[in-house]
């Protein structure tokens, strides 16, 4: 019987932290671009629609990554409601970090306003209309999704250090193989 793996493979991880990176990117370039005026703030708001629509492609190509490479199974004395938790909160990942550019990408082509990503190509638009107010109230759902979305990395974060520091179980070596396992 083959030992089972106790990490994360190189593809999985350099996924994860990359595009947990460009999601805390995403929250400096809005507050950028809600902190200053004129071109610089168009700056901002278009480098924020480029890291949004590449999370987008990262995160797809991440879930087909995780459905033909399924998930360390959780340690075996987790809780139920823990496991229930943990699974529920990557499944909630997956759903945002897809509708949320997909709704700020409805919403640009909505109000029929260009993406430029990252000043090489236009990105097509979708065949959206209704103008500003349909514009707004696609992004008054991108604004919730994206307080949902800190609220599960907060809650992620705190699992992942509940882990470490009081269970003691290795689970956050699986994604940080830095940190030395346990024996």
């Amino acid at each position: 019987m083959a030992e089972p793996r106790n990490r994360y493979s190189t593809v999985s991880l350099v996924l994860h932290w990359l595009i947990a990176a460009l999601v805390v990117t995403q929250i400096g370039l809005i507050t950028a671009h809600e902190a200053s005026e004129g071109s610089a703030s168009r700056e901002f708001l278009n480098l924020h629609k480029s890291v949004g629509l590449s999370i987008l492609t990262l995160t797809l190509v991440r879930l087909g990554w995780r459905i033909a490479n399924p998930a360390i199974p959780l340690p075996l004395g987790m809780p139920r409601w823990q496991k229930l938790l943990a699974r529920t909160n990557h499944v909630l990942f997956y759903v945002l970090l897809i509708a949320m550019p997909l709704v700020g990408w409805a919403a640009s082509s909505a109000a029929g306003r260009d993406i430029v990503w990252f000043g090489l190509f236009e990105w097509p638009l979708l065949p959206i209309g209704g103008g500003r107010e349909t514009a707004g109230d696609l992004m008054d759902v991108h604004e919730a999704a994206a307080k949902l979305l800190i609220f599960l990395v907060v809650l992620h974060i705190v699992g992942a250090l509940k882990h470490q520091f009081i269970d003691r179980d290795n689970v956050l070596h699986r994604m940080i193989p830095l940190i030395p396992r346990r024996p």
